[in-house]
């Protein structure tokens, strides 16, 4: 039992004492996101290039 109470009160030590350390980077961490979504997540709609697939209605 003791051995359960020990680890709880160092779980909670080693999370609180961490998210100290990362409040203080998530702003630097939400900039960094954003070019890399933007060069990762680009995929789905065709990128930069629009869509030049055969199936474009405007055409006809």
């Amino acid at each position: 039992m003791a051995l359960y109470i020990f680890l709880a009160i160092a779980a909670f030590f080693l999370i609180t004492e961490h998210l100290a350390h990362l409040a203080g980077i998530l702003p630097y961490l939400l900039l960094l996101a954003c070019p890399f979504m933007h060069l990762f997540m680009h995929g789905g709609h065709g990128g930069h290039g629009g869509h030049s697939g055969g199936n474009d209605r405007s055409s006809r």
